[in-house]
């Protein structure tokens, strides 16, 4: 066999591969597009349960998407430059939860924030603060899957800014607070920001820490994706095919508006 023939022979075999990946991957999203009831999409979405967990859902994600990036940013900034020893340690214990699954960390959360908890019974002891089952216990639960999307990114782009922007306004006399703010920031800021939604999405979707730390409480804690897995368990299929498409919307959405800051050079 010839190589221009052999060079054709894999390009085939390559695109008859590549066509299975996709229809592999396209496959469930056609089933749930075939399922889903247009004719009652409206009525669906306006039942309390779909509702209200939408609702939920979007103050806990946008809270915890708070706190990750109010936690990530500082902790990407000592990654990238701070000389600290146990640094891979701290780095790899930033994104466990990348690699963790959920109920896996939705126990642990119990174990470390719980009523007995390592820290939790001290803060129910001492300042009556009790997170297990309550919303902010959510919002806990979705942070703490949502945090390594805004240290990966950020930790990234702390690395590669340009030191020569910060030590030119040094030499005008700016102190390390307003570089960071005024210079650093805004090198960084593409990354931030795409860290951030993509931090917010997967807090949007947190399923398995959510109902494992923080239940399923009506109003309180049945966020979108937990809605979807009690309207199925009860039943109720069509509510869970419209909550299922939502968060199918806002995943494509957040995928095709971010792409360019993740995919750089790799963009078609």
């Amino acid at each position: 066999m010839s190589h221009p023939e052999r060079r054709r022979r894999a390009s085939r075999l390559a695109l008859v591969a590549g066509a299975l990946a996709a229809s592999f991957l396209a496959l469930p999203l056609v089933g749930l597009l075939w399922r889903t009831p247009w004719s009652g999409l409206g009525h669906s979405l306006g039942q309390p349960g779909v509702a209200g967990a939408l609702r939920l859902s979007l103050v806990t994600s946008l809270s915890a998407t708070a706190v990750a990036v109010a936690l990530g940013v500082p902790l990407a900034w000592v990654l990238a430059r701070a000389d600290l020893p146990g640094r891979r340690v701290i780095r790899a214990l930033a994104l466990v939860p990348l690699v963790l699954p959920p109920v896996v960390g939705g126990v642990a959360l119990l174990l470390a924030l719980g009523r007995r908890g390592l820290v939790g019974q001290w803060l129910d002891q001492w300042l009556g603060i009790r997170l297990p089952f309550t919303t902010a216990g959510a919002v806990v639960a979705q942070a703490f899957v949502a945090l390594p999307f805004v240290v990966l990114p950020a930790e990234g782009a702390f690395g590669s800014a340009d030191r020569r922007f910060e030590d030119a306004a040094r030499t005008l006399g700016a102190g390390g607070w307003t570089v960071f703010r005024r210079v650093t920031l805004p090198l960084a800021w593409p990354a931030l920001a795409a860290g951030a939604v993509l931090a917010w999405a997967r807090a949007l979707g947190e399923f398995g820490a959510t109902i494992t730390f923080a239940g399923s409480a009506p109003g309180r804690t049945t966020t979108v994706p937990v809605e979807v897995y009690l309207g199925l368990e009860s039943g109720r299929f069509e509510d869970a095919v419209v909550l299922s498409l939502v968060l199918v919307a806002v995943s494509v959405t957040v995928l095709l508006v971010r792409r360019d800051s993740w995919l750089g050079p790799l963009r078609a």
